[in-house]
Order: C-alpha cells, then structure tokens, then sequence
C-alpha cells in the first residue's frame, strides 16, 4: 500500500521516522518550515515505487507549491535522543517535480549502503531499514546552517553554537567546507569570526532564539539547520543533539550591574591584572573609611566587608563600577531612607538604577518616632562633617607628613631584595592607603562645597550666577594642575631662544646639556611631575621619566606658539551683584571662596595620589626585576600580569601557584584576545554568576547632525580645526586645533597646553580637564558622549564653553 502524510501528519517516529516527525511537531508547535510531505518507507518495493506512488506524488507536490525540491531520508532510528545517523544517507537537493520520484527511490536505496550498514554495526545494531522520505520545498538561500542549543563539544547548555555559510548548507553539513561560527550566552554574542560575516548580529541573534524555541517545543537541547533567504529565517528540520551534555545549572537570577562611565576617566582602556587588584585593594580600604567618617559602625561595615571588598570589577581587561554593591554602600548611610534619589546621584553614572535594585535593597521608607531618628543621625554626621571641616588643615598637614615620610623612607630600589620590597609596599598600605584621610575627607567637602555654592549663586543671581561660578573658579594660582602647562610654556621659549628645537624632538641629551638653563627646567619638571603622565594611575604605564617623548614634543610646540600672557582673574563685583543686599553677599562670597579652596585642595591632593602610584609602581617593578633575576618571570614587566596577591603571596608565602611564568602566559593571551576586541558597553547587565563573556559591544548608528550640547566648564568661544586624540603619547595635538577625546587625564597636560578648546565625551564640572581648562582659560565643553564619532578629524568645529555647544561648521554648511 502507497501512504503520503502531509504538514500536520503522522508524530510518530515509527511510522514517519525521526526526522520526519520532527518537521511535523515543528509545523505544528507554529515554526512553519517549508511545506513538505512524507513518503513512508512501506510506499518503495526492491528500491523501486510501487504501483500508483507516481501519481500520488504528483498530487502531493501541487500540495506544497512550485519547485524545485529537497528529497531527505526520515529513517526509523535516524535524528533520534541516541543516534543521528548524520549523513548516512543520500540527500538530493534541486530536485524538478518530474525527477522526484527517482531521487526519493535513490534515498530509500541509500539505507542499504555499505555506509549505513557499518554505521549501524558501530552505533545501533541490527538489520538495515530503509528510510521514509522527505520531499520538501527548496529555499533559494543566500545563507544557510546548522545551530545547536546547547554546545555539543563542552556540553553546556545555554551556550548557542552557529555555524553559517553562504548559499545552501549541504557543503557545510557534508564537511565540504568549513563555515563561520558563533556563541550565544543569553543575549550576548561571546565569539564570532574575525573575517568578513556572512551573518550580522541580528541575524546571529535571531537563530539563536529559533534553535531556543526549538529546544523548548521539542522538549531537549536541538541541532537544527536553517536557511535564510528573500522572506527571512526558515528552519529546516531538527534532531536532538545527541552528544552528552552537562546537568542544567540551577536557576539564579541574581543581577549584577556594571558601570564605566564615571571609572573611566581613571583607568581607561585595558588595564593589567596587577592594577586592577591594586585598585579593587585601594577602593575597599578608602570607602570602607568613607561610610566610618559619615557614621557607619565598625560592625556593620565588618558585616557588609564583601560589599567594599567588590567594589569594582574587570570585564573583558576594562575596570567597571560594580553598581549595585555601590548602591548598598549608599543604603548604609544615615538618611538614605529620607532622599534615596539624593544620594544615587552621589553615585555620579549617566543612567539611573533598574526599580529592581531600588527596592531590593535599604531598609523601607520611615515614618514616625523613627524618621525623628534619623534625622538625628544626620544632624549627628552633619556636626561630624563640620567637625571635620574646621581641622582640614591640620588633617591636611598630617597626611603631607605622613606621605614624605613614606616616600622619603631612603630604600635604594635598584639593591633592595624581594622581602625589602614587599616590606616597602606594606608600609604604603599601612601608612597611606589605610590613612586615606585628608583626601577623602576633602574630596566629599568639595563635592558639596562645590555643588551648593553653584546651586547658591543660580538661585540668587541666575544664569549670571552659573557664568559667576565658572569664572570665580579660574585663577587659584597655587592650584598645581596649572603648573605643568607653565613650565612647558617657559620651556618652550627657552628651546626657541636657543634654536634647539629639533634637539628637544630628537631627544638629543647631549645637545641639551650645552644649555643649562632649559636643561634645568627639563630635569626640573621631570623630578616634579616625572610620574604624571598619560593614565598615570595604571601600573604599567610608562612615566615621563622612562618614556619622556610626549614632555619633549609638548616643549616643541610650546617653542612655535607666541608668548600668551597669563589670563587676568579679576574678583567679582560682589558688591554690584548683590546690591541691599549685604547678608547675601558675605555668604555668597564666603560659600564661593570656600568651594574654591576645596577644588584647589582636590587637585593638589590628587598629584599627592600620583606620586604615591608612582613609587608604587617603582616598587613592582624593582619586584619584577628580582623575580626575573630568580627565573620566575621571564621580564621584569611581566609583573604586572600578575596580581598583588600573587606578588605578596610570593614572597611572605601565603602564594598558590609556583609557575607564574604559566600564570603570566595565560594572562597575556586573554588581555591580548581582548584588546582585539572593541570596548565593551558603557553598562552591562549579568544574571547569575558575574564572570564576563567577553562579548563585543554592539555597533552604534553613526552620530549626525550639526550642532549638540554638553557640559560647558569653561567659558570662551573658539572656532577651530578639530583633532581627534585617542592616544597622546602616539599623536599630537598641533598648536591652536580643538581637541577632541573620549576621555582625559592629568597625563594629557602636555596636550592641553597646545589646544584652543578642549571637547571631551566624559567628565563633569569637577573632572580633571574641567578644572584644568578653567585655570588655563582654554573653552572646555565635557559630558558630550560620542564626540570622538560625531566630530570628523580636521573639520571646522565652533565651541562655546560656556554653554556647552558644539557646532560642526562643515555639516551646517
């Protein structure tokens, strides 16, 4: 007898075999692969159709449309839980509607072949069965595949596999050629190919999904192929996937959020195993005194110590904020049930936290007796900051005392052994990072000092209020971020006095010694600000005094600029501003210059934290030198590869791992598969355990347009050519150019000194190049996201510091 199912037939793999049910729990589980209709194998007799199957056929493929045709096997045990029998038998593609009949007994003959039977003999056993057969239409594919649900060679599940190639996927299946492939984590696309895609993301993403509902209409991780082309995605069948997979993990929803767009400014870019563990130490000491200073007990930060102790987390080689143990650092604090959106704009990132977070954590808002109480825990912590307030300065002078002290220790790094060295970093811990005082008590004065006084001034005078401000700012003369573009600007017109300007560029030492006077400046400044340099607080950058070349061009086209004389920084009329008005005015001029004095400390204070990163880092690396010296490392700088535990561990003995020369290859290959990659997002949200995938970030719509707005910290109007800088230390900034950057610090003074306007896509009013550009009087504008991708290098840009808008004159016509 002659049987034909149709697209919602027979389910039974008895009868239609394994593939074949597979496709019509598919169509009726609503995937619509392309129609299609099965032949049971009880229809061919000696490899030949019986009697009426040519005709049935016909009727058939009137069925299911026009061809041509895919003519597949369906055998009993074929694409089933155990074996697949993948490829053992015949698949005839393109097939015409008269030529059907003869592939599909071609097909059903392949179940005797030598290859099935030897297939059978290893992986099943028992007698040849010829197959049901498949006929389906073809898909004019301009890209086809297979995807697997779950990865068959790790047997993890939950991780997608893609494999693509252009046109159909028979070449692929069969092995003929090797296709491009993906993995999918969630929504996240963890590798792809690095040659031109034959997929876009979208596309990677969207099968995915497919072979995901897959799994879940068919009840088990799923190998399906698929095809693509002028209507969309197609699946074409599916099998189970056969090779042992791992257990299902348990289910955790925990989510973690991880922020950059405020770290960034400190450790931009790819950052070394050995600082990111400095800092995660760093962080954990200073803001575990933080919340003490502003009354938290003792026992309850020893209770919350894996708050602090994670403060920060590294994904794919860049430093995030880990967001939500920041925001339950802030839930410590007295008053956080009384102005929680307060106090998470203390936090200081671009987008606020998920409801998820917000109610998951801190205690419920208080009402009664109990809200009584916490305002008094405030006025407490408030006469705690006065407190502190009114002995800054003697806070200030025993911190200075304490870091000459430390720095002053007289240790020759260049004879001192490894437990010397380690002793030398315990006593910086000990006497610096535990005692992080005046520079935190500081730095939150001036975050309120500097935020009222603005806030002060808008609602007593206005917008002439916030100009007022930014005025007000410049001119602190002792502030020390000012002083290196000084110095370069007098070095400069010492190199263009001597005509040494090209000696200066060359380097040329010897050269420079026949004049004494800049070769005094140069030693001068190097000895001063020798460990300023580009991202000066990573480790592994190299400083000016190693690596003096950016110091040295800066002199160069300092030498070419004409001589500008100091901007003039004239006092407010405070008594025009606030005239009949006396009470105001002595508030308002006090409140203001208090402010100033706090942004001048932070600065200063600042340089002080370079200074201690600097002998840091000299500190590790005279390590590194001694572990080279003992064959645990194969070159010095292979320090920063390792981590402070595993340096420490080392050598007061508490280490795990004796072969950190495998430890330090592992590393520099994972930091160097994730250089290739681009940056990630600015935020990245995880469910579960919080280890990084290392997925690309997704590409971004080109930045349009002729005018936007950002921060304006500096006032003045400029028009100019732009310059984009993403590296200071490998491209320069010529004199008079605006320049344009994601993001800077107090390394890119050298930068600064050259430019004419300053447009920086991070930063706020407080940033470094914020205050920078105040006390130069250069324009700045900082907070204009995608700059570096709106502006074109070397278009004319006009740039208003005061406002913060930046207008592209090339795209406005």
């Amino acid at each position: 007898m002659v049987h034909i199912v149709g697209l919602d037939g027979d389910t039974a793999v008895s009868r239609v075999g394994g593939k074949a049910a597979s496709l019509c729990r598919l169509n009726i589980a609503g995937f619509r692969p392309p129609a299609f209709f099965v032949v049971l194998a009880q229809s061919f007799e000696d490899g030949k159709a019986k009697p009426g199957l040519a005709k049935k056929v016909q009727t058939a493929l009137s069925g299911i449309g026009s061809g041509p045709y895919a003519v597949r096997s369906s055998g009993l045990a074929e694409d089933g839980a155990e074996h697949s029998h993948a490829g053992q038998f015949d698949t005839v593609l393109n097939v015409a509607a008269d030529d059907v009949l003869a592939a599909a007994e071609q097909v059903w003959q392949s179940g005797f072949s030598e290859t099935v039977a030897t297939y059978r003999a290893v992986k099943a056993g028992g007698e040849a069965i010829p197959p049901s057969i498949i006929v389906q239409q073809m898909i004019a594919a301009t890209v086809s595949g297979v995807a697997f649900s779950a990865d068959p060679v790790s047997g993890v599940r939950g991780r997608c596999v893609i494999s693509a190639i252009a046109g159909l996927g028979d070449r692929l299946v069969s092995g003929e050629e090797d296709g491009q492939t993906w993995t999918v984590v969630g929504d996240q696309i963890t590798e792809h190919p690095t040659s031109t895609a034959v997929l876009t993301a979208a596309q990677v993403l969207e099968i995915a999904t497919l072979a995901r509902r897959a799994e879940a209409a068919l009840h088990g991780p799923q190998d399906i192929e698929w095809a693509i082309d002028a209507g969309g995605l197609h699946i074409l069948q599916a099998r189970p996937i056969t090779t042992p997979l791992k257990d299902p993990p348990n289910p955790d929803q925990t989510l973690t959020i991880f922020d950059n767009s405020n770290i960034v400014e400190s450790y931009p870019g790819m950052v070394s195993p050995l600082t990111y563990s400095f800092a995660v130490h760093v962080y954990a000491r200073v803001y575990r005194a933080f919340v003490r200073l502003l009354g938290v007990h003792d026992a309850e930060i020893a209770r919350n110590a894996a708050i602090f102790d994670n403060m920060l987390g590294r994904l794919d080689g860049r430093v995030y904020y880990n967001l939500v143990n920041w925001y339950r650092a802030l839930a410590l604090l007295p008053g956080f049930t009384l102005n929680r959106s307060y106090m998470e704009t203390m936090m200081g990132v671009s987008e606020p936290m998920p409801a998820e977070v917000t109610e998951a954590i801190g205690p419920p808002p208080v009402a009664g007796w109990r809200r009584g109480l916490e305002y008094l825990r405030l006025a407490r912590v408030a006469g705690r900051l006065v407190f502190e307030a009114i002995r800054l300065p003697r806070t200030r002078r025993a911190f200075y005392a304490r870091l000459n002290a430390a720095l002053g220790s007289g240790l020759d790094l260049k004879t001192a052994g490894p437990s010397e060295l380690v002793a030398e970093y315990r006593r910086i811990e000990r006497d610096l990072l535990d005692r992080w005082d005046a520079p935190l008590i500081n730095d939150f004065l001036c975050m309120i000092a500097f935020g009222a006084s603005r806030n002060l001034l808008e609602k007593w005078l206005g917008p002439q209020g916030l100009t007022l401000h930014n005025d007000v700012m410049i001119g602190q003369g002792d502030i020390i971020s000012a002083e290196p573009a000084q110095r370069i600007a007098r070095m400069g017109r010492l190199a263009a006095e001597a005509d040494v300007v090209e000696d200066v560029i060359a380097q040329d030492w010897r050269k420079l010694a026949q004049h004494p006077a800049l070769q005094a400046e140069i030693d001068g400044y190097l000895a001063k600000f020798g460990d300023r340099c580009t991202e000066e607080l990573k480790l592994e950058s190299l400083p000016l005094t190693e690596a003096p070349a950016p110091l040295m061009f800066a002199i160069a086209a300092a030498a070419g600029r004409p001589e500008v004389p100091p901007a003039a920084h004239q006092d407010p009329d405070w008594a025009a501003l606030f005239r009949g008005r006396p009470l105001r005015r002595g508030v308002a001029r006090w409140f203001v210059g208090w402010a100033k004095a706090r942004v001048r400390d932070r600065e200063n204070l600042r340089f002080e934290r370079t200074r201690i990163f600097g002998h840091a880092r000299r500190v590790f690396v005279a390590l590194g030198r001694e572990f080279a010296a003992r064959d645990m490392l194969v070159d010095q700088r292979d320090i920063f590869y390792l981590t402070t535990a595993d340096v420490l561990g080392a050598v007061e003995g508490f280490g795990l791992s004796a072969d950190m020369k495998g430890i330090v290859a592992l590393r520099k290959a994972e930091d160097a598969a994730s250089a290739a990659r681009p940056d990630p997002e600015e935020r990245i949200e995880m469910r579960g355990p919080a280890l990084w995938q290392g997925a690309p970030a997704q590409g971004r719509a080109a930045e349009t347009g002729a005018e936007r707005n950002g921060t304006g910290c500096s006032a003045g109007q400029v028009t100019a050519t732009a310059r984009v800088i993403r590296d200071p230390r490998t491209e320069r900034l010529n004199p008079g150019e605006i320049l344009v950057a994601r993001h800077t610090d107090p390394g890119w003074i050298a930068v600064f000194s050259n430019a004419a306007a300053i447009v920086v896509e991070r930063g706020s009013l407080l940033s470094h190049s914020a205050i920078v550009a105040r006390e130069l009087g250069i324009p700045c504008v900082v907070g204009l996201k995608g700059a570096t991708g709106w502006i074109r290098d070397g278009e004319q840009v006009e740039v208003d510091g005061a406002t913060g808008r930046v207008r592209r004159i090339d795209e406005h016509g």
